[in-house]
């Protein structure tokens, strides 16, 4: 029996670029392909019959699992990524146990989040399972031993997976870490039409850019998505159009920092936010990302009338980390506590009832008893109604892991004394008898409600009445939890519908182009039919004859070896009918 070929291309970028070398120049490239060598069965000297060769594996076929970890920016991937898949004739299944290959985007925020990541490559290597991973791990730290030999995607890279997890499933490992690019400028990532898998029909979440201005000391997150790359604003726009023609009702814009939009194309965060809310239909919501203090200082006032808008949520996420200049000085944060007292004052005033949302890391090295109280008192004093708690971690790789560490008994107390703190008031008991206006998009985790939310983004729990579901309309709040509040439906109010398109269903597959759909032969819908039901035959024409109309550009590679693979074929039929003559 052969032996997977491993293909290791520390960036397949180069390999297919327009600048690239030539075909006579080849041979120097191939210094970075490697191939293992074939085992012979020792007594017979003939290939074994345990599994078939690689290159007759037939693509498109295989189910494959999905788990993504971390960040609304590393979901939307993962929908990026398993709608391509799924376009492609893949069955994306929520079984791991039945999935012929698992593809594991990950997040290197926390160290719990890469253990878990680790544990999952352990766990599919065990069962035999063909991995493919994705995320920020690989791509900031590819070289680690225990990724050694397994293909990567990386986080620039997604409009390729569907490339790369074939070459998996024939055994071949496959590593693009390389960098969009246009004329030199790096570009926010892979395109925004291309095909997804929404988790949840009714959500669509748009990256508005890639990587931040940032050097924080404590970020791993940098290592992978890099300095600020921002999308053009009218590239976002044309995806919420589409977004709401497909049914979503709900919007999420998100980066690794939404208030530094724009920098590097020479635009910013509010002139993107007006020409959003612009194409939001009535009963449709936009919600903003994270962003941090320095960049949203100068767009204040511009802030404060978007966020009045009646189509988006006065709900702004603003990390603060800590409450000591000293602390956050160490932290490399580029603000003081004074910048972010500012911001979250004039927002306040601007905006009555904004809900603000704020991050605290608890025991980052060189915080002090006096440090981590100030941060106590200003949780005191602002009383966020959502507050992340983080106990510090140290990122391999990262200048604070190389500082000196606070004790683990330490760091554990404080984390544990501030979620004392946050759970000793309740935000949202004033609300009770209110009539709010909710858009409902999700059940809850228990399955007992539908969850919504109201202008602030504070969470109501509904009935589950299908026909909500999408809708917004008016309840009243009768019961009021830390995290929640329920609501029951005012019977004569008005329900608003964004949208008479019906939202697409779980798993179908958003964003595909009439070239696309019309790519398939024998008159097969790819969008309308789950994969599992295409015929093999379909499949296999439309795998030889489709160039996926995403990867138009640097789709030379696979043009070439499909190319050389029917010219084989042409020219062992032109032998087999010359035997036949003679």
């Amino acid at each position: 029996m052969p032996a997977a070929c491993e293909s290791v291309l520390e960036d397949i970028e180069d390999i297919v670029s327009a600048e690239d070398l030539k075909p006579h120049d080849r041979q120097f490239v191939r210094r970075n392909v490697f191939p293992k060598v074939r085992k012979r069965n020792s007594q017979k000297n003939v290939q074994t019959d345990d599994e078939p060769p690689s290159d007759s594996i037939i693509p498109g076929v295989q189910k494959i699992w999905i788990r993504t970890w971390g960040c609304s920016h590393n979901n939307s991937d993962g929908e990026y990524m398993a709608g391509q898949l799924a376009a492609y004739g893949y069955k994306i299944t929520d079984n791991s146990a039945e999935a012929d290959l698992w593809l594991l985007n990950s997040c290197t925020v926390k160290n719990p989040a890469e253990d878990h990541f680790r544990n999952s490559i352990k766990k599919a290597q065990e069962g035999n399972k063909k991995i493919v991973l994705a995320g920020c791990v690989p791509q900031a730290q590819p070289r680690q031993e225990y990724l050694k030999g397994l293909s990567i995607i990386g986080v620039q890279q997604i409009d390729r997976v569907v490339e790369v997890v074939e070459e998996t499933i024939k055994g071949h490992s496959v590593r693009l870490l390389g960098q969009k690019k246009d004329n030199g400028k790096r570009l926010g990532g892979a395109r925004l039409d291309l095909p997804k898998i929404r988790k949840n029909p009714l959500i669509e979440i748009i990256s508005v850019s890639t990587g931040c201005l940032n050097a924080c000391t404590y970020c791993k997150t940098k290592h992978a998505r890099g300095d600020l790359a921002s999308y053009p604003i009218e590239e976002l726009v044309d995806r919420a159009k589409q977004s709401f023609q497909e049914g979503v009702c709900e919007i999420w814009l998100t980066s690794e920092d939404t208030g530094a939009y724009g920098r590097d194309i020479g635009t910013d965060l509010p002139t993107l936010l007006w020409k959003l809310v612009e194409v939001i239909p009535e009963g449709a919501m936009l919600r903003l990302g994270m962003t941090n203090p320095p960049y949203i200082l100068e767009h204040l006032e511009e802030m404060a009338k978007i966020l009045n808008h009646p189509r988006v949520y006065a709900f702004l996420h603003i990390p603060v980390q800590s409450a000591s200049d000293s602390v956050l000085m160490d932290m490399k944060r580029e603000y003081c506590v004074a910048d972010f007292k500012q911001v979250v004052d004039f927002l306040k005033e601007k905006v009555p009832g904004i809900t603000i949302a704020t991050d605290i890391i608890c025991g980052f090295p060189g915080e002090t008893d006096e440090d981590f109280q100030e941060t106590m008192k200003l949780v005191e004093l602002y009383r966020f109604p959502s507050l992340f708690i983080n106990q510090f971690y140290p990122r391999p790789g990262t200048p604070a892991a190389k500082m000196p560490q606070v004790p683990a008994a330490v760091k554990k107390q404080r984390t544990k004394d501030l979620s004392q703190l946050f759970h000793s008031y309740n935000p949202y008991d004033h609300k009770v008898g209110e009539r709010q206006r909710v858009l409902v998009t999700e059940e809850s985790f228990d399955s007992n409600y539908y969850v919504a939310h109201n202008p602030f983004y504070e969470q109501v729990l509904v009935p589950k009445d299908p026909l909500l579901m999408g809708k917004m309309v008016e309840v009243n709040i009768y019961e009021a939890g830390k995290h929640f509040m329920k609501g029951q439906p005012v019977s004569d109010a008005r329900v608003h519908t964004a949208s008479i398109t019906r939202p697409l269903a779980k798993g179908e597959v958003s964003g595909l182009t009439e070239e696309f759909r019309r790519a398939p032969q024998n008159g097969t819908n790819w969008k309308a039919q789950p994969s599992a039901e295409i015929p093999v035959k379909t499949r296999l024409s439309s795998w030889i004859a489709l160039q996926l109309p995403w990867q138009q550009e640097g789709g030379g590679l696979k043009i070439l070896s499909v190319s050389l693979a029917l010219l084989a074929v042409l020219v062992m039929f032109y032998y087999g009918g010359m035997k036949t003559e003679l």
